[in-house]
């Protein structure tokens, strides 16, 4: 069974290559446009991985990291923020959220890709 991530971003180019890179390497990919979107998709949809932005409209990835982190379920599913926020300020809110990792855009796939493999490890 292929492991399942959604990807929540704003920008859908950003979904397309987020999914693009992840379903070439075999994954399945859920999309969300936003936090709000995101928890309505995992209340009815089990995943493997979360990959969020920080800045979206109606919930930012901070905010979902962290709703998220309070349910149960999701205390130790892993949830990588990739945005283009680099400052060590936004990786401190991050990281207190509980968010497992940071990757600044652009990305490169090959890179992603080891990131999702090392926090995401196949069954």
């Amino acid at each position: 069974m292929a492991r399942r991530v959604l990807a929540v971003d704003d920008s859908k180019t950003m979904r397309d290559m987020v999914a693009f890179t992840l379903r070439g390497a075999g994954f399945d990919v859920l999309e969300a446009e936003d936090g709000v979107r995101a928890l309505s998709v995992l209340s009815s949809q089990s995943v493997d991985l979360v990959i969020t932005d920080i800045n979206m409209p109606n919930m930012d990835g901070v905010t979902l990291v962290r709703q998220l982190r309070a349910k149960p379920n999701f205390k130790s599913t892993p949830i990588l923020i990739l945005t283009t926020e680099g400052g060590e300020d936004k990786k401190a809110d991050g990281r207190a959220a509980g968010a497992t990792g940071w990757i600044v855009k652009p990305f490169a796939p090959d890179k992603l890709l080891q990131v999702v493999n090392k926090v995401c490890p196949g069954r």
